[in-house]
């Protein structure tokens, strides 16, 4: 297998979009979920075989690190190997990830995360680093949460997860954006532009849980990619500033 190619080593997109709540701000080609979905993750819930865990919405490129017949291989969301991406921010991804002590990741599954170096929509002092890892993945299946968490090693940091149990949305914003201008779990500069919500359902055949769906909510204000060189006319890139 040549690293620099471009192919996709899976075979497919490393991560795929997750839909939409209602009300949250979509882009071009964006999808939602259902009614009965939104119901069983923001509203009160009553069957006991489900569960809903709510995260912080981290911004930045989606990237992941697969191990494919024991071998480590950095990917962008498109499913390309990194180091053959047009942009500079992947080519640092890649050489990061590739520095890692991966033994821990299952053969052919991978971890996928959010690559914050470069800022998007949202500032960072990056005090944590710049990878933030929220799921692993075998094929197009994701861990539930409790596994993903017993799996990765804390020294890699983990998308904060600020609630379990049926939130509704102005009730996960005003967690994330609270009054003392406290932004996030994650030390984002700026109000954070949303929330992850994962649905797990009790399998009660197998006696686990396993994920049933996820989705998110994006500021309707929030712009897009606003820090990237197409809309600011730069790059911009965000720093470890302890203590600021």
């Amino acid at each position: 297998m040549m690293l620099g190619e471009k192919f996709k080593p899976l075979g497919h997109r490393a991560y795929g979009s997750i839909p939409h709540l209602p009300g949250s701000k979509r882009g071009p080609g964006d999808h939602g979920i259902s009614q009965e979905q939104a119901d069983l993750a923001i509203k009160k819930c009553k069957n006991r075989h489900f569960r809903v865990h709510v995260q912080e919405k981290v911004d930045g490129t989606n990237v992941s690190i697969a191990k494919i017949n024991g071998e480590i291989i950095p990917l962008v969301r498109a499913g390309y190997v990194a180091n053959t991406s047009p942009f500079s921010m992947h080519h640092l991804f890649y050489t990061w990830a590739l520095k890692q002590d991966w033994g821990w990741l299952p053969d052919n599954h991978r971890l996928c995360g959010e690559w914050i170096l470069q800022a998007h929509g949202t500032r960072y002092n990056l005090v944590d680093g710049p990878f933030v890892a929220f799921d692993v993945m075998y094929e197009h299946t994701r861990l539930c949460l409790k596994d993903f968490t017993s799996l990765v090693p804390e020294c890699f940091n983990r998308v904060h997860t600020f609630h379990t149990g049926v939130l509704s949305i102005s009730d996960a914003m005003a967690a994330l954006n609270d009054a003392k201008g406290r932004f996030g779990f994650h030390y984002a500069l700026e109000p954070v532009e949303g929330a992850i919500w994962r649905v797990e359902e009790y399998n009660t055949v197998e006696k686990c849980w396993n994920l049933n769906f996820i989705c998110k909510y994006v500021r309707p204000d929030s712009i897009t990619g606003k820090y990237l060189p197409e809309i600011s006319g730069e790059e911009v890139w965000n720093f470890s500033c302890v203590g600021s």
